[in-house]
């Protein structure tokens, strides 16, 4: 397990008490988990991902994440339509592991509310949450 100082957490994404990530482009944003969550579950194994056109509120679950220690819930971090999900964690969800804000994001999302995007947590926040 990493220490907090040895996470990766870009600035440029803002993040969830559910350690959830999302970074806006346009009206659109592309939604993972966090280092810190990808580190406490271990090697995932599977991520199971809602169908392109589903639409979620704000904090409801949308998958989940299977490694080899546990099955975690995924909740949205803004409303919207998903528009594209990341086929490659199909074949290679250790993806999440080791890229969590590259090549192991999950789903792009249309989303409803720019304002929900304003009130996730920016990383110093995050930070000082992981921190207690």
């Amino acid at each position: 397990m990493k220490e907090i100082n040895e996470l990766n957490l870009p600035e440029d994404v803002k993040y969830t008490d559910d350690h959830e990530w999302a970074k806006l482009d346009g009206d659109v944003a592309t939604i993972g988990i966090s280092d810190y969550a990808q580190d406490q579950l271990g090697d995932i194994v599977f991520v199971e991902l809602p169908e392109t056109g589903s639409s979620f509120d704000k904090g409801e679950e949308f998958g989940s994440v299977e490694s080899v220690k546990a099955v975690s819930e995924l909740y949205m971090p803004l409303g919207g339509e998903v528009v594209e999900i990341n086929p490659e964690l199909e074949d290679a969800p250790e993806q999440v592991n080791s890229d969590p804000y590259g090549g192991g994001w999950m789903l792009k999302v249309k989303i409803a509310d720019p304002a929900d995007f304003d009130a996730l947590m920016d990383r110093t926040a995050y930070l000082t949450s992981l921190q207690g």
